[in-house]
């Protein structure tokens, strides 16, 4: 350690008290946490890019400072895609540290990464007040039938109103209406199981119906209307 020569020349001063760290609530229980090992937790967070062209949800289970399970899920670019998969093989294994000091191939992972480690830092995580945390594996529970992410995307215009195109539930095939054009509910395809089906065997057509789906006074309309051709 090299001091300079105003330091080397100062009396010293004892240190009284012992100031540390202020406890942080951690699976249940309160932590002072002074290295990288006493950090567990599970959370989600969103990052985005520069331009601001896509995002990031990045959901990670984090046990005595190690990166156990991410889940990482974007939108808006395709690029982000093949960023997500290289991100996935990636994070496990890395301490909080090393990750965030890693290059994760897309800026709004990279984000994403930054946030949740100030989240699980601070004790802000959703397994915060959760005794013992959460099982590896406990982020696949945010996904939907099949394992997808649950994604809504819907477009509108004012000349011609709403149009659901994409929910939690699934793919949005047709819109119901009631005698003053309002939406009344909407019928779709839960394409995870959809595709479960097809893996069992049923034939395409099949499964679609049986994946079928129905919310809100869909019955009732007065008219249906097929979001992406009318």
């Amino acid at each position: 350690m090299i001091y300079s020569a105003e330091v080397k020349n100062m009396c010293h001063v004892a240190k009284g008290a012992y100031h540390g760290p202020a406890p942080i609530p951690e699976e249940g229980k309160w932590v002072q946490a002074k290295e990288i090992k006493d950090i567990s937790g599970l959370t989600h967070g969103v990052g985005w890019c520069a331009p601001q062209q896509g995002a990031c949800k990045l959901t990670l289970n984090v046990k005595d400072g190690i990166i156990e399970e991410a889940l990482v899920e974007t939108l808006g670019c395709s690029g982000m895609t093949h960023s997500a998969a290289m991100a996935s093989e990636i994070l496990p294994g890395k301490t909080l540290l090393e990750a965030l000091n890693t290059d994760l191939v897309c800026d709004a992972i990279n984000v994403a990464m930054r946030e949740l480690f100030l989240q699980i830092v601070y004790g802000r995580t959703q397994t915060a007040f959760s005794e013992g945390g959460l099982p590896i594996g406990a982020s696949l529970e945010d996904l939907g039938k099949g394992l997808r992410s649950q994604v809504g995307t819907m477009f509108g215009t004012k000349e011609k109103g709403s149009r659901y195109l994409e929910m939690a539930e699934g793919y949005c095939t047709k819109m119901a209406l009631d005698a003053d054009d309002q939406v009344i509910g909407y019928e779709f395809i839960h394409l995870g199981k959809m595709m479960d089906f097809i893996k069992k065997g049923v034939e395409p057509a099949e499964a679609i119906e049986k994946a079928k789906g129905k919310y809100g006074r869909f019955d009732e309309a007065a008219k249906y209307i097929d979001p992406r051709h009318e």
